[in-house]
């Protein structure tokens, strides 16, 4: 299986990014998948998950009405539409799965792409 983001980068303060994660050599359309943030010094967090057919989303509080999650199956994409964006949204930004089928919200995630990084500064 291979996830590989895209789309980070520098972003003022109230600005907007729009990361995408292409992934392969698994079912994509029958796979929940998520973003996941991990900020300078500090651990993984998980910010979204998105159910296989697209009509469940999740949201981390800190993101919420911010950060919009979607998917296209026939492209095997997922994507995050940012917005408003913070200081503290800095961090690497990665896609991941729980390769038990599980909302990696609940069960955690054990497949991971290596991440895009997102700086929010002035």
């Amino acid at each position: 299986a291979q996830l590989v983001e895209s789309g980070g980068g520098l972003a003022q303060p109230g600005g907007s990014l729009r990361l995408s994660c292409v992934a392969s050599g698994f079912t994509f359309s029958n796979t929940y998948m998520a973003w996941v943030r991990q900020a300078p010094g500090k651990g993984p967090e998980w910010l979204s998950s998105i159910s296989s057919d697209g009509l469940n989303t999740a949201y981390r509080d800190s993101v919420k009405g911010r950060f919009t999650i979607s998917r296209d199956n026939a492209k095997t994409t997922l994507y995050l539409q940012m917005s408003s964006l913070r200081s503290e949204d800095t961090g690497l930004y990665y896609c991941a799965y729980n390769s038990y089928g599980r909302d990696p919200q609940v069960g955690g995630w054990d497949s991971r792409g290596r991440g895009t990084q997102v700086t929010v500064s002035s």
